[in-house]
């Protein structure tokens, strides 16, 4: 059983957290996302980037003066015990329902293109039998699976080479022709890709060397940002400016450009490799929300995992529409966008009561 005494995540860890937890389905439908833009999009994600750098520093700060504690302690410390605990809660509902959204959303790529005739029951059990697997060995079984995912899914990049033999170079001139509005309309869906780096607000206490979790976590993030620049710039290059909106998961889209004579479909094969990307960005929100329930109830217990399978299979599952659905998995989403400025204010409360604090 892991404590908060143990440092056990070192700065390979640490980086790597920071990259792979942010995948998820986010880059398969960045380019959607940053469709307002046009052709524009390409250099987007280095703006994202810079906001999330920024960010990143408060997060960091914070954690700095309780390097023992993570979020769901400071809650309580800095806003009292009580209302620390309510905000605790909707953080633990805000990791679940963005995991089931992340689920669900891999399912309908499945449904829609490998398994149109089959239900999703099967595949959702085997996605949360791994989950447990992963989560139950602890934060140091979630880091290094996420090390094991970014080298096994690299040779993903390789198979944009011919979308980038087939596209056009010029698509990339005009840069910087959008309004105001369609920059803000694309970072507020945009974003949504970057979600996952502020969870180093919750594995903080485990890093053995805390005064450069900064430097690591903030390679971690660049790495994943010059993905994004990698998969946006293809993009722009190969799809036209109707099919950048249209297309959902149009970076699965690229590897159909793609011709071997042993593999019928690379998509097919690029979306099974993806499995990995999905499973580390779920098994770093459920370790996060197996340990909101630990603060909540006070108790160390293995079953809160099952709980919380249990709970996601249900919401993934539910018998509601997809309206309904895609309304409350973009409610966690804008949940997430608070927990990532939540440091902000906490900060600002540290400094007013740091005498009482102390004490």
């Amino acid at each position: 059983m892991n404590t908060y005494n143990q440092k056990i995540l070192n700065k390979y860890h640490v980086v790597f957290l920071a990259q792979s937890v942010m995948i998820g389905t986010g880059l398969l439908s960045l380019p959607q996302k940053l469709s307002p833009l046009g052709y524009s999009q390409t250099f987007f994600p280095f703006i994202m980037g810079i906001i999330a750098s920024f960010t990143l520093w408060p997060m960091i700060w914070l954690c700095s003066k309780f390097p023992n504690e993570n979020l769901f302690r400071i809650n309580e410390i800095l806003l009292g015990k009580w209302f620390g605990k309510c905000l605790n809660i909707l953080f633990v509902l805000q990791f679940v329902v963005f995991t089931a959204g992340i689920i669900t959303d891999y399912m309908n790529l499945i449904e829609s293109t490998a398994l149109p005739e089959q239900t999703i029951t099967i595949p959702v059990l085997l996605i949360l039998l791994l989950l447990l697997y992963i989560v139950k060995g602890g934060i140091k079984s979630v880091a290094n699976f996420c090390i094991l995912t970014f080298f096994i899914t690299l040779i993903l990049v390789f198979f944009t080479r011919w979308a980038i033999e087939k596209g056009d170079i010029s698509h990339f001139l005009p840069i910087f022709n959008f309004t105001g509005h369609e920059f803000f309309d694309a970072l507020k869906n945009g974003y949504f890709s970057l979600l996952g780096y502020e969870l180093i607000m919750f594995y903080f206490p485990f890093i053995i060397n805390q005064k450069k979790a900064y430097k690591h976590a903030f390679i971690g993030i660049w790495i994943s940002i010059l993905l994004y620049f990698v998969a946006t710039a293809v993009s722009v290059m190969y799809f036209s400016e109707w099919q950048l909106e249209n297309v959902k998961f149009s970076i699965l889209n690229l590897f159909k450009a793609g011709e071997f004579s042993f593999i019928e479909r690379i998509d097919i094969f690029g979306m099974t490799l993806w499995i990995f990307h999905i499973l580390c960005a779920i098994s770093g929100y459920v370790w996060c929300a197996k340990q909101g329930m630990e603060s909540l109830i006070s108790k160390n217990a293995k079953y809160y995992l099952v709980i919380l399978s249990i709970i996601i299979f249900f919401i993934v599952n539910m018998p509601f529409s997809q309206e309904f659905q895609k309304k409350l998995f973009l409610g966690s989403n804008y949940a997430g966008y608070a927990i990532i400025v939540s440091p902000i204010f906490l900060s600002l409360v540290y400094v007013i009561r740091k005498k009482k604090v102390q004490q």
